[in-house]
């Protein structure tokens, strides 16, 4: 009959992609972690600051009408303007839908985005919604260098 538990529970952790050192890990990091809640407590926040300018972040960035400046920002840490945009560039590893799905009550499989690729979950490129310089029609334009884009122009 032990036997069998253990066939049993090695089939289990096999099939739920993890091994028993795993688990052993994460059942001694929550008790540290438990530990060292118990110890310390939570910070007194009061004010929530970083998430009131988090909101107004968000906020911002949604509007209807927002054109940014971008710049390209070279080697030696110099800015090239790239053009103005709309709101500000998108990593290109975003993805639109989540990246995981639930696979029953075993675990997550990947889920490929409403286009049928799967984004990778990083990436050093970036999407912008540039305007062409003649009409004003956006495109989108994917860059590879470090990008900086502001709501005002910088010098």
């Amino acid at each position: 009959m032990k036997k069998l538990h253990v066939i049993l529970i090695t089939t289990l952790f096999v099939f739920l992609g993890c091994d028993e050192s795993d688990t052993i890990q994460r059942v001694a990091q929550e008790k540290l972690l438990k530990e060292g809640t118990a110890q310390t407590g939570m910070p007194a926040i009061v004010n929530f600051r970083e998430r009131k300018l988090l909101k107004m972040i968000l906020e911002l960035r949604d509007q209807e009408k927002l054109i940014t400046y971008v710049y390209i920002v070279d080697l030696n840490a110099n800015l090239k303007f790239l053009g103005k945009a709309i709101g500000y560039p998108i990593p290109y590893s975003t993805q639109y839908s989540n990246p995981m799905k639930q696979l029953y009550q075993t675990g997550t499989i990947p889920q490929a985005d409403p286009n049928g690729i799967f984004s990778p979950s990083s990436a050093e490129g970036t999407w912008v919604m540039l305007l062409d310089p003649k009409d004003s029609t956006p495109h989108p334009v994917y860059i590879e260098p470090k990008v900086i884009a502001s709501p005002f122009p910088l010098k």
